[in-house]
């Protein structure tokens, strides 16, 4: 038993697929495997944006009082 592609509520084995649309399949799921890594990618900066937010909270409320709030 092969792989099997579900498409529209159908299965196809790859292996019975045309080389045109195995050619396809493989632009797809490289497709795919892009999107999931640009979805990553954008969690992490969004993360590296929330902490860059509360890092320069931090600064400005060390530098209004006159203390310093460093973690290190």
């Amino acid at each position: 038993m092969g792989r099997k592609l579900s498409l529209d509520g159908a299965e196809y084995e790859v292996a019975d697929l045309s080389d045109q649309a195995k050619t396809i399949l493989i632009s797809l799921n490289f497709a795919n495997t892009r999107i999931q890594e640009l979805t990553n990618l954008q969690a992490l900066h969004q993360r590296a944006k929330k902490s860059y937010i509360e890092s320069i909270k931090k600064e400005m409320l060390s530098s209004k009082a006159g203390l310093v709030l460093n973690d290190e």
